[in-house]
C-alpha cells in the first residue's frame, strides 16, 4: 500500500450527505438524516409572495391560496397558476444566473427564472420527458431543489433524476443526462464562488447533450423574465432526497439516485484504472487531493480510495459543506493555500490536485511544482493517445478559449490536429464536440475537459494526469527514480517551447470603473496600428476578440480586447461573467520563449516587463484604484 496513509490529515469522514460548518445567528435547521421536518415558520424564509404558503420546513410545502388558480389536475396531480410579476436582473451569463443567496431568497426569485426556462423552451424538449437535478451542496440547494422539482411537474415534465442530498457535481449532470437519454439537466451551483447564507447561489440548464444551454436559449430566459405573469406549481409534498428510491404522484416521477455510480462507470470506461492503481499503490509515490469542502468530497473516497487504492488520509477537506467550510472553493495557488503549502513542503506528496465548488474545475501539481492550466491541457493533449485508452485512436481537434496561452496551438500544429479559439464559456467548446470536431479543450481559468461528456471536468482532469504519470513510470522497479511531475512539464517544453503565462484578477471592482477600463482599451485596439511600439514591443494587431462558430454560424463579438505583438507575446483584458457581485477585471499576459536554458525562470520574472506594460497600458489603477490583484495565476 502506498506510503501516503500517514501523510496528510483526514478531515470528517467521507459521505455524500453534507453538513455547514457554521450556522447564521439566527439559522434556518438542517434536516435531519430522515428528512423529518416540522419546525420551520414561514417568516423564516420569506421566498414567496402570498400566491402560497410554505410549510414549517425548508424544503417548502406550497399550497394554493386564494389569489392561485388551479389550471389541471392530470392523474390526481393538482397544478396551480401562481401569479407573479417580472424581476429586474435575471440576464443569464455564460454559466447560468449567479447572485447571492439573499438575492434567489426574495419572493418568487428562483421561480421566476425556472418558469421562464420553461417558458423558453419547446414543448417536446421537456412535455413527458425526463430532466436531470444536481448541484455542488452549497447552501439553499436544498430548498432551490423543492421548487425546482414542483415547477418542473406543473410544467408537464414526466421525471426527475436527482442526486442523493441534491449533491452531483456538474461533470456527473452531463454524464447521467447522456447515459440516460435525458431531455437536459439543472446545476445548481455557482461554481467556483464562496457558498453560505451571506455569499454566492447560482443555476444554469444543460441541454440533452449534456452541454450547457446554447445563448439562443438563455436569451430567450431573460426575454421572459421580463414579462413572466404566472409560475405553474404542482402541489406535492416535498420529496424525500435523503435515500435512493423512486416516488410517485400520478404521472409524475421523482428518482433519487446515487450521484456518483454513472459518473464512475464513465471513467472507468475512459481511463486504464488499473494502470493508475499500479501508480497509487506503490510505497514510492504519495498523492494528495483537495475536495475543498465541495462536491468532489462525494466522489473523491468511491473513485481514488475505494476503486484506486489510495489511502484514505490521502483525501482533505472531503466533507462537502453548505458554506465550504467558509473556505473560496477554486482551486488556485490563493484560494487552495493548504494544498499548495503541503506539496512545497521538505517532504510533500509527489502529486496533488484540487477541485472546485461544483466539480469541474481542477489545478494540478507536483512536487514543489505548479502546472498552469494553459500548459496542463496541452500535457494531456500531447499524450492523451498512448497514455489514455480513450483517445487511442487519436483526439479528433484541440480547442483553448482565447485567453489561454498558446500552448495547445503548439500540439496541434505537432500532431497535425484541427485546432480552435473560442471565446471564454464552455458552451462553445461543447458545439464543436457535439459536431465530432473537437476531443481536447482547456481554458486558462482551470477548466479542462474532452468529448466523453460536454463540459468541463475536474476529477477526468487528475485522472488524465495520474494516466500520464503512471504510463511514464510502468516499468520502473522499486527503488528507481520515478519520473515526476516537474520531469513531465520539462520535457514538454523541451519540445515544443515555453509559453510562459499568468493571470491578474482584481475582484469586486466597482462596475463603472471596470467597465470604463474595457471601452477605454476598445476604444485605443480601434485606433492601434500594426507596427506601433509599445515599449520594446512591436505590435501585430489589437482588436476585441469576435468569434464565428463553425457549427452553427453563430457570431459572438466584445469577447476580450487582445494586444498581440510580433514576438507572439499577447496581453489581453476582459470582464468575467462568471461573479455575482461587483465586476472582475482579468489581465492576461503570454510570452512565448523557446529557448530551454530560459524554461526554469520564474513566470513573474520573466513576464515582469509585459505585466508592467498591460498595467500603463490599461490605466487599471486609474480606473479602479486598485493597487493589487486580487489573485496571481
Amino acid at each position: 500500500m502506498a506510503s501516503c496513509c500517514n501523510s496528510l490529515r483526514l478531515e470528517g469522514l467521507f459521505s455524500s450527505a453534507f453538513r455547514s460548518s457554521k450556522r447564521p445567528s439566527n439559522p434556518i435547521p438542517t434536516p435531519s438524516s430522515s428528512s423529518s421536518f416540522s419546525h420551520l415558520s414561514t417568516h423564516d424564509f420569506p421566498l414567496k409572495n402570498n400566491s402560497f404558503s410554505v410549510s414549517h420546513s425548508r424544503s417548502f410545502t406550497i399550497k394554493a391560496s386564494s389569489s392561485s388558480t388551479t389550471i389541471a389536475e392530470p392523474e390526481g396531480i393538482k397544478i396551480t397558476s401562481v401569479p407573479t410579476k417580472p424581476i429586474e436582473g435575471q440576464k443569464t451569463g455564460t454559466s447560468g444566473l449567479r447572485k447571492k443567496v439573499k438575492v434567489f431568497m426574495q419572493e418568487n426569485y428562483l421561480s421566476n427564472w425556472i418558469q421562464s426556462l420553461f417558458n423558453s423552451l419547446p414543448p417536446e424538449d421537456y412535455k413527458n420527458g425526463v430532466l436531470v437535478l444536481g448541484g455542488d451542496g452549497r447552501y439553499f440547494n436544498r430548498e432551490a431543489s423543492q421548487i425546482i422539482i414542483k415547477i418542473a411537474a406543473g410544467n408537464g415534465v414526466g421525471k426527475i433524476l436527482v442526486g442523493r442530498d441534491g449533491i452531483m457535481s456538474t461533470p456527473a449532470v452531463s454524464a447521467v443526462i447522456r447515459k440516460r437519454k435525458a431531455n437536459g439537466g439543472f446545476i445548481m451551483s455557482a461554481s467556483h464562488n464562496p457558498g453560505g447564507p451571506e455569499y454566492d447561489w447560482g443555476i444554469k440548464f444543460n441541454y440533452n447533450s449534456g452541454q450547457p444551454a446554447p445563448e439562443s436559449i438563455t436569451d430567450k430566459i431573460y426575454g421572459n423574465t421580463l414579462s413572466i405573469s404566472e409560475i405553474k406549481m404542482a402541489e406535492i409534498p416535498d420529496i424525500d432526497l435523503s435515500r435512493t428510491g423512486v416516488t410517485k404522484y400520478g404521472n409524475f416521477t421523482v428518482e433519487v439516485i446515487d450521484p456518483v455510480s454513472d459518473y464512475l462507470e464513465l471513467m472507468e470506461s475512459v481511463f486504464d484504472f488499473q494502470l493508475i492503481k499500479s501508480l497509487l499503490t506503490r510505497s514510492d509515490f504519495r498523492f494528495a487531493f483537495d475536495a475543498m469542502h465541495a462536491v468532489t468530497g462525494a466522489y473523491a473516497k468511491p473513485i481514488f480510495v475505494d476503486k484506486l487504492g489510495a489511502c484514505l488520509d490521502s483525501i482533505s477537506n472531503g466533507v462537502p459543506l453548505e458554506d465550504f467550510g467558509h473556505g473560496h472553493p477554486d482551486p488556485n495557488l490563493t484560494y487552495a493555500k493548504d494544498l499548495v503549502n503541503t506539496m512545497y513542503s521538505e517532504n510533500g506528496p509527489d502529486f496533488g490536485a484540487a477541485s472546485d465548488g461544483d466539480g469541474d474545475r481542477n489545478m494540478i501539481l507536483g512536487k514543489k511544482f505548479f502546472v498552469t492550466p494553459s500548459d496542463s491541457v496541452a500535457i494531456i493533449a500531447a499524450n492523451a493517445q498512448e497514455a489514455i485508452p480513450y483517445f487511442q485512436g487519436g483526439p479528433k481537434g484541440l480547442a483553448r478559449s482565447m485567453p489561454t496561452s498558446g500552448a495547445l496551438d503548439r500540439v496541434a500544429e505537432k500532431l497535425g490536429l484541427t485546432f480552435f479559439e473560442v471565446p471564454t464559456g464552455w458552451k462553445f467548446f461543447g458545439n464543436l464536440m457535439d459536431a465530432g470536431k473537437l476531443s481536447i479543450c482547456g481554458e486558462e481559468s482551470f477548466g479542462t475537459g474532452s468529448d466523453h461528456i460536454l463540459e468541463k471536468d475536474g476529477i477526468w482532469a487528475v485522472l488524465a494526469w495520474l494516466s500520464i504519470i503512471a504510463y511514464r513510470n510502468k516499468d520502473k522497479k522499486p527503488g528507481e527514480k520515478l519520473v515526476s511531475v516537474s520531469d513531465v512539464v520539462k520535457q514538454h517544453w523541451e519540445t515544443y517551447g515555453r509559453n510562459f503565462f499568468s493571470r491578474y484578477d482584481y475582484e469586486e471592482c466597482a462596475s463603472e470603473g471596470a467597465n470604463k477600463i474595457i471601452e477605454y482599451l476598445r476604444d485605443l485596439a480601434s485606433k492601434s496600428k500594426a507596427g506601433e511600439k509599445y515599449g520594446n514591443y512591436v505590435l501585430q494587431f489589437a482588436d476585441d476578440f469576435s468569434y464565428t462558430d463553425p457549427v452553427d454560424g453563430s457570431v459572438v463579438s466584445k469577447q476580450g480586447v487582445r494586444f498581440v505583438f510580433t514576438d507572439g507575446s499577447r496581453i489581453i483584458f476582459r470582464l468575467s461573467g462568471t461573479g455575482s457581485a461587483g465586476a472582475t477585471v482579468r489581465v492576461y499576459i503570454e510570452q512565448f520563449e523557446p529557448d530551454a536554458s530560459k524554461h526554469d525562470m520564474d513566470a513573474q520574472v520573466a513576464l515582469k516587463p509585459l505585466i508592467d506594460l498591460a498595467l500603463a497600458v490599461s490605466k487599471l489603477k486609474d480606473f479602479t484604484g486598485r493597487e493589487k490583484p486580487t489573485v496571481i495565476t
